[in-house]
């Protein structure tokens, strides 16, 4: 008996978990392409693509996804090490400063809860007291895009931020370095 109704067969379920992940970090990345902003658009895009498919090939081979790598990669600042390590290795090498730029990388202090610190990537500057930012492994395991982070340091230095882990909601304070700016054609 036809009802009338269309019967509706997806390939979804049968997809693995790796294959999963490729197909939404491929969507997200041609929605993403679409939703840019003016200064969203000084982020390299192949740079962007390239970071989000080491994470989805690190998320498939059941490997943890950390913030460094993601932010090497994605900012094209080749440093190595634990996140706290990075605002002291860049001195030589990098310019640092503690005015946001998109493509520079937001360097965190280590703190109790955070003791191996963490990096993040500017990818917006909003105004002088919000950034948006990308980054890996805020939330365990995961990379956020698109996540707000708000200067609440007294002198306006960025040197105290609150992120916005929950859309809308700014979180905890996190104790900031400054910024790590990208060479010149990275």
């Amino acid at each position: 008996m036809n009802t009338g109704k269309r019967k509706t067969d997806t390939t979804w379920p049968r997809l693995s978990g790796g294959a999963r992940t490729a197909v939404a970090v491929g969507l997200l990345t041609l929605v993403s392409a679409c939703a840019h902003g003016p200064t969203d658009a000084q982020l390299d895009p192949e740079r962007q693509s390239m970071a989000l498919q080491e994470v989805s090939q690190k998320q498939a081979r059941g490997q943890r996804v950390w913030c460094v790598p993601y932010a090497r990669d994605l900012s094209g600042i080749q440093i190595r090490g634990n996140a706290k390590d990075w605002w002291g290795k860049a001195r030589s090498a990098f310019e640092r400063g503690n005015e946001p730029a998109v493509g520079s990388v937001m360097s965190f202090r280590a703190t109790r809860g955070m003791p191996l610190g963490h990096v993040a990537v500017v990818s917006d500057v909003v105004s002088d007291r919000v950034v948006i930012v990308n980054h890996a492994n805020w939330h365990r395991n995961k990379v956020s895009l698109k996540m707000g982070v708000k200067d609440v340091s007294k002198n306006n230095d960025w040197t105290l931020v609150r992120v916005e882990s929950v859309p809308g909601q700014y979180g905890s304070l996190y104790p900031v370095n400054g910024f790590i700016y990208p060479k010149s054609g990275e």
